[in-house]
């Protein structure tokens, strides 16, 4: 057993020289203007990331395990929620979050087919795919312009009698009015889905947003807030949700065993469910149509790593993003975006939406960034239902549009983002505003 803890820490310690070796060399790359590419986001890591996968490899626990169940708990006591469940990424948290809300289990308020959700058509596909996947019917309502998120003032107009959920996400970071939103969900008893992917650690009123509805979610794909690479996280405080989201993450089985643990009940081979002969194996009893959805331990341990770099992170990403928003505000022909009130918003970008009228397009200003190393981004699918996919769908059958979407629309049209992620330093920063500002004065 020495030997073995020996040749382990003789292995770390390798793997730190490596990293200081290989990749801590070009973490600690100066920018150089017209050479260093700005990318919108990346991964930031030390040696303690790689030493953590790397135990975990040792451990050849190639499924969940103990990185995951620390991870689980580690993020569980930095919202303050109850429950938190890892998954394989952040759309497969939207997917689990959705469907654990088609369970039987409960009763008048599961959703089925037909039934409609409120959510809004600028943003990740993935926010509205679990929808249409199960055959409910997504209701779009507009957007507001200057925060980026569901215009609250429309939402009443889109509840029918169908109506059983809203499902949204905080857009870029800034948290959507989530008081009235809230209080629209208990006035209609309708669910409400945080889509909390792009906005880890943003506050709303003092509590972090995502614990606020009835189900959050959360996705550590390279440029959030932290990586596991692929991986992501669904988190509640209600008690029968969490049964639900554990049984159809986990293949839709009823029994709640760790992976590798039996009898943790007490009763696998003597109960009598459902139509089942009496003591069938209750770890392969299902009470769901679920999926495996499961994180691996080795994505878990870099993100036990990432955790205790979250709150560094949130500082650095909200001090970007006002050194940009300082360096542009004097722009005339930009609409920036409002932080949320009575919000700290941990932000996943910084968005700018060109006024009406004015000489040039957001193509033209995307490119010559682009030309000058500085990569953009979309506001994602901008108006979901002029993508494609939609194509094949009937509006007002599988889904419906509440009003004319206008705000969203002119945002697909007019608008793009630029990184504000812990890894650009200050000459960077700098750089963006003067190219930005160099683009409009050619044209002011």
């Amino acid at each position: 057993m020495l030997k073995q803890t020996e040749l382990k820490q003789e292995i770390l310690s390798k793997v730190k020289d490596y990293y200081k070796l290989v990749h801590e060399p070009k973490q600690k790359e100066k920018f150089v203007e017209g050479k260093s590419r700005i990318n919108y986001a990346g991964r930031a890591f030390d040696e303690n990331e790689m030493c953590n996968l790397v135990e975990s490899a040792l451990d050849f626990w190639l499924t969940y395990g103990r990185f995951s169940k620390e991870f689980e708990i580690k993020l569980a006591n930095f919202l303050g929620v109850k429950y938190v469940l890892a998954v394989n990424s952040g759309s497969s948290a939207n997917l689990l979050a959705f469907f654990s809300l088609t369970s039987p289990l409960l009763k008048e308020r599961r959703i089925k087919r037909g039934d409609e959700v409120i959510t809004v058509a600028a943003g990740f596909p993935t926010t509205i795919a679990p929808i249409i996947q199960y055959g409910a019917v997504p209701v779009f309502v507009d957007i507001d312009l200057e925060t980026l998120n569901i215009d609250e003032n429309e939402i009443e107009k889109a509840i029918s009698d169908k109506t059983k959920a809203i499902m949204v996400a905080h857009t870029l970071g800034n948290p959507f009015n989530i008081e009235k939103v809230k209080a629209i969900c208990e006035k209609y008893n309708l669910w409400l889905i945080e889509d909390n992917c792009d906005a880890l650690g943003s506050k709303y009123k003092g509590k972090y947003t995502g614990t606020w509805g009835d189900i959050g979610t959360s996705s550590f794909y390279p440029p959030h807030h932290i990586t596991m690479g692929e991986g992501g996280a669904v988190y509640t405080n209600n008690r029968i949700l969490k049964k639900i989201l554990l049984s159809m993450r986990d293949w839709g089985r009823d029994c709640w065993c760790e992976s590798g643990v039996d009898n943790t009940c007490g009763a696998r081979f003597s109960q009598k469910i459902g139509k089942l002969p009496f003591g069938y194996d209750h770890k392969y009893v299902y009470s769901h149509f679920g999926f495996n959805l499961k994180i691996t331990d080795m994505q878990a341990a870099i993100g036990v790593a990432q955790l205790e770099k979250l709150p560094e992170f949130i500082k650095k990403r909200q001090e970007n993003w006002e050194k940009l928003y300082n360096g542009l505000k004097d722009i005339e022909e930009f609409i920036f975006v409002k932080p949320q009130e009575n919000s700290e918003v941990s932000w996943f970008g910084f968005f700018i939406t060109l006024k009406d009228g004015i000489r040039f397009s957001r193509n033209e200003i995307v490119r010559y960034l682009e030309d000058k190393g500085i990569q953009t981004r979309n506001l994602f699918a901008g108006n979901i239902t002029k993508h494609p996919a939609f194509d094949t769908l009937k509006e007002g059958l599988d889904y419906k549009v509440i009003g004319s979407l206008k705000n969203t629309d002119k945002i697909m049209n007019d608008g793009f983002w630029i990184g504000v992620y812990p890894g650009l330093s200050d000459e960077a920063i700098s750089y963006i505003v003067k190219t930005i500002n160099e683009f409009v004065e050619r044209y002011v």
